[in-house]
């Protein structure tokens, strides 16, 4: 009798395995002349070569599938065991799929232009009102890019500008402190990486998500990394973020001209930087609008009714 041990990678072995092991117990009905043990991220089979080898294949497909779709169910165990890999979509629009196996694409023309540029280009400028996507489009692609393997890592990052509460006036330690602004970041991730697994993720510094002011100094290679909300970066800051880019590493900063947190005198450097780089080589530029947003209708109504009252207010000015 020959002893084998497989290893699930980047698989979270509850979802793998099924509710009280349904999956698993599937797996021993159909290879019943093994002895398979499971535990944590490891399989370990018994029995004869020929048939281990058989049952070494099928776990391999569907740990491509899992990685994948974040989801095995029977229909997809039978067609592993036939030597299928199972297909659910036939949708070349699919970025990745969510923890519950349902496809995230693009949902608008200015999403699918962001994505057709991150293959084009390692730098990416997405600018574009609250709920338009720009955000959770760039994570997405950030997710399918390690899941294939493209790079090592994912680096999140915000600027923590103020926005009516005071960082010290929070509880908590500087980390406390901090995780609000970035909440937004985590909430997409949470949709698109089983919990266990993105914990894992970051516990081993795989995904990073850290303020804009921990990026100095650094070198980022082998990595997605994402500047959110960079319209309330300073000019220095952008700059300083932006040479942080190193081998094999692309970049998307996203931001709305329309939320910017800092002093009155101060430029943005997200406006500076699309003024200056217009214009370079290998960085691309998407513009999203109010039609791009896909979060409740109302957010659409909520934009056009403060954009026709600022554009009022302005008039009212000039007149006086």
């Amino acid at each position: 009798m020959i002893e084998r041990h497989i290893i699930l990678e980047g698989i979270e072995p509850v979802t793998f395995y099924g509710a009280n092991n349904v999956h698993l117990q599937m797996l021993k009905k159909l290879y019943p002349k093994l002895r398979i043990i499971a535990r944590d991220n490891i399989i370990k089979a018994m029995g004869d070569e020929d048939e281990l080898e058989r049952f070494e294949k099928v776990i391999n497909l569907l740990s491509e599938h899992c990685v994948k779709y974040n989801s095995i169910n029977e229909e997809a165990i039978i067609d592993a065991v036939n030597g299928k890999r199972a297909d659910k979509s036939t949708d070349s629009n699919v970025i990745v799929y969510n923890v519950n196996g349902r496809p995230i694409y693009p949902r608008s023309e200015n999403q699918c232009r962001l994505v057709q540029e991150f293959s084009k280009n390692d730098m990416i400028f997405a600018v574009g009102p609250a709920g338009s996507g720009k955000t959770y489009t760039a994570i997405a692609l950030a997710v399918r890019a390690l899941k294939n393997r493209e790079v090592r890592k994912i680096i999140l990052s915000r600027p923590a500008v103020e926005a009516g509460e005071k960082l010290g006036f929070l509880p908590g330690d500087m980390r406390d402190k901090i995780d609000p602004y970035l909440q937004p970041l985590y909430d997409a991730l949470e949709d698109m990486i089983p919990m266990a697994k993105l914990k894992e993720y970051m516990d081993l510094n795989v995904i990073q998500i850290a303020p804009l002011a921990f990026m100095r100094g650094r070198t980022l290679n082998d990595a997605i990394v994402i500047l959110d909300e960079a319209q309330n970066t300073t000019q220095q800051q952008i700059k300083m973020f932006l040479t942080r880019m190193g081998n094999n590493t692309k970049m998307i900063v996203t931001g709305d001209l329309t939320q910017i947190d800092l002093p009155s005198k101060q430029t943005s450097g997200l406006v500076q930087a699309l003024d200056i780089l217009k214009d370079v080589q290998g960085i691309g530029f998407i513009r999203l609008n109010k039609k791009d947003i896909v979060r409740h209708k109302l957010v659409t109504r909520i934009v056009e009714a403060y954009d026709a009252y600022d554009k009022e207010k302005n008039i009212n000015t000039t007149q006086n």
